[in-house]
C-alpha cells in the first residue's frame, strides 16, 4: 500500500508556476493532479488538488510536487547513506569515544547487512531476523540491545529529515540475564592487600585505590596529583583513559583522556587515612599522572596486564580488574553504607543501578544479619 501524506502541506504556500496538469471541472473549479508515491507493482499513484482559479490549483500542484518529491527521496534513501549523514550531524555533540563505538557498530554488524537497503523499507521482520542472528553469532544480548539502540537513533534522524514514517514498536530486544559478578572473597583480598603493602609501588597504589575507593580502571588510569586535595584529604574524579578506534576510518586505535562516563561520574571522594598515608609517601609537586609518574597516562590495558602479574605473583586466582570495584561495593553494604552515599561514591546516576549490579552480600553476611535480628526476640 502506497501512504498519502501530502495533502496536509497544501495551504498557505505560493510557489513559482511551470506546466502541470490542469483541468476545469463542470462546477467551474479548477482540479490538479501529481504524482505522491509508486505501489508495489510500480504504478503511480496520484493526489488530487482544487481551487477557484486556475492559478489557486496550480499553486497548489506545485507545492504537492515538491512534498512528494522530498517525501519519494526520503522513501528510498538507503542505510548507508543516511549513516554518513547522521554521524556528520552527531560529531560535534557527543564524546570522540562514543563516536568511535557508533562507527564500530554500523561498520562492522549494521552496513554489512542493511547499508544498500532503503531505510523505508525497514520492518520489524527484517530487524528482529538480524537480531537473532546476531544472538546465534554469539553476541551477548546486551551488546546486540546496544547495537539496536544506536540504529533506532539513526533511523530516528532519518524520519524527521525525510518525512517518512517507520513503524518499529513490534521490534523485540532480546532479554538480558542479569549476571551478578562475585566479589574478590575477604582471604584473596587480605592476601591481595598483603602482597601490595609488602611490594609497594605506584601500580600497587593504584590497585589500592580501586579496592579501597571503586575507582574504575580509566579513572585510575586518569589521575593527576592535582585531583588530590591533601588539605582536606578529597580525590577529585575529573576525567578517564580509554583505548579507542581511530574515527577516521582507518581502524587503528589510539588513547584519549576525556572526561568520565556520566554527568554523576564527576565526583569528590573522601580519602581514607589509610590511602591518604600513601598519597603523602609518593606526592608529587609537579602535575603528572599519578600512577606513571609522568605527563603521559598508563593506559587500562597496561594496568590490566600489571595486575595480572601481581594475581600472578600473590597466587590469587585470575580476574578482571573490574573486581576490584564490585568488590569495594559489596564490602560497603557489608559494613552498612547507605545505598545512596554508596551510589554517589561509585557515580552511578541511579541507586538503582548501585543495587541491582554492584551490591552481592554473600550468605554468611546474611546469615549474620538474619541472627542479630533474633537477638531481639
Amino acid at each position: 500500500m502506497c501512504k498519502l501524506y501530502i495533502i496536509d502541506w497544501l495551504e498557505g504556500y505560493g510557489m513559482e508556476k511551470v506546466s502541470t496538469n490542469i483541468t476545469k471541472r463542470k462546477d467551474g473549479r479548477y482540479m490538479g493532479k501529481f504524482i505522491v508515491c509508486y505501489n508495489d507493482s510500480g504504478k503511480a499513484q496520484y493526489q488530487y488538488v482544487y481551487g477557484k482559479t486556475y492559478d489557486e490549483a496550480e499553486s497548489k500542484v506545485l507545492i504537492g510536487q515538491e512534498v512528494a518529491s522530498r517525501y519519494l527521496s526520503g522513501r528510498y534513501i538507503t542505510v548507508g547513506k543516511i549513516y554518513r549523514e547522521w554521524l556528520n550531524a552527531v560529531v560535534n555533540r557527543v564524546k570522540e569515544s562514543s563516536l568511535a563505538n557508533y562507527r564500530a557498530k554500523f561498520e562492522k554488524h549494521i552496513l554489512p547487512i542493511f547499508g544498500d537497503m532503503p531505510c523505508a523499507d525497514l520492518s520489524a521482520v527484517r530487524i528482529n531476523a538480524f537480531i537473532n542472528e546476531k544472538l546465534a553469532e554469539g553476541l551477548s544480548a546486551s551488546y546486540v540491545r546496544d547495537i539496536i539502540t544506536v540504529f533506532k537513533s539513526m533511523l530516528r534522524y532519518a524520519q524527521e529529515e525525510y518525512d517518512f514514517k517507520l513503524s518499529l514498536k513490534n521490534v523485540v530486544l532480546p532479554k538480558i540475564e542479569k549476571k551478578q559478578a562475585e566479589r574478590i572473597n575477604d582471604l584473596q583480598q587480605k592476601q591481595l592487600i598483603a602482597y601490595l603493602k609488602a611490594n609497594m609501588s605506584l601500580t600497587a597504589f593504584g590497585i589500592l585505590l580501586s579496592l579501597g575507593m571503586g575507582l574504575r580502571i580509566g579513572e585510575l588510569c586518569g589521575l593527576t596529583w592535582s585531583d588530590v586535595d591533601f588539605q582536606h584529604k578529597i580525590l577529585h574524579i575529573r576525567r578517564t583513559v580509554q583505548r579507542i578506534t581511530s574515527t577516521n576510518g582507518n581502524r587503528k586505535t589510539k588513547v584519549v583522556i576525556s572526561t568520565p562516563k556520566s554527568d554523576t561520574s564527576f565526583r569528590d571522594i573522601a580519602i581514607p587515612d589509610f590511602l591518604m598515608a600513601y598519597f603523602r609517601i609518593f606526592r608529587n609537586e609537579a602535575d603528572f599522572f599519578i600512577l606513571s609518574g609522568a605527563d603521559k597516562p598508563v593506559e587500562p590495558r597496561t594496568m590490566q596486564y600489571r595486575y595480572k602479574n601481581i594475581l600472578q605473583s600473590a597466587e590469587i586466582g585470575t580476574h578482571n580488574f573490574h573486581k576490584l570495584r564490585h568488590s569495594f561495593a559489596t564490602n560497603c553494604a557489608e559494613k552498612g553504607f547507605d545505598t545512596k552515599t554508596l551510589s554517589m561514591i561509585l557515580g552511578h546516576s541511579t541507586v538503582n543501578l548501585t543495587l541491582n549490579r554492584y551490591i552481592h552480600p554473600d550468605l554468611t553476611h546474611e546469615r549474620r544479619l538474619m541472627n542479630s535480628i533474633c537477638l531481639l526476640l
